[in-house]
């Protein structure tokens, strides 16, 4: 990092080693945004390179702070999505069988609309936590360099955040039981 402030072209290092994990990150999180999302995350990330300091932290947490912020940007889309796939239908097509393939995918399509709405209830720290942990497989001290806030906060909002999901898919399920 320090080497790319007084010669750029070792920017593209960092790039090579670290676009593919933050990407996936924000394409888990916005889909096809992901691509502008992951431009504007290195640009900044490049624009304020002089500024990066480690914390303990490599590189890595670093760039998945910038992204998270880039995030927060667009998070009305975000939510918006969430809520969109909460309502989405299971679609139930007269001419399906009832193998075992078709009833797991519409299993897997409920849970995943179930998933979406408890994401969306979530607040946003608490969410952001939970998917750099689920989905960039981040450490708690990598979390806590990535939104610069302390380690102890990233363990109560993951806390949160995890009974939280796992209240809303029980209710649900049971409420879907009942049915």
């Amino acid at each position: 990092m320090r080497e790319s402030v007084g010669c750029p072209e070792r920017f593209a290092t960092l790039f090579d080693r670290h676009a593919v994990a933050v990407h996936r990150y924000l394409a888990r999180r916005v889909g096809s945004a992901a691509d502008d999302l992951l431009a504007e995350t290195f640009l900044i990330a490049f624009r304020r390179r002089a500024t990066y300091r480690s914390q303990g932290a490599d590189p890595r947490a670093w760039l998945y702070g910038i992204a998270t912020n880039v995030l927060h940007r667009h998070r009305r889309q975000e939510e918006r999505r969430y809520r969109m796939l909460a309502r989405l239908t299971v679609a139930t097509d007269d001419a399906m069988s009832n193998d075992d393939e078709a009833v797991e995918r519409v299993d897997a399509q409920s849970l995943r609309q179930q998933l979406a709405a408890a994401l969306a209830r979530l607040k946003r720290g608490d969410r952001d936590v939970l998917l750099l942990t689920a989905w960039a497989g981040l450490s708690y001290v990598e979390i806590a360099a990535a939104l610069a806030i302390p380690v102890g906060t990233v363990r109560s909002r993951l806390n949160r955040a995890r009974r939280l999901t796992r209240e809303s898919l029980s209710s649900a399920m049971i409420n879907e039981e009942l049915l």
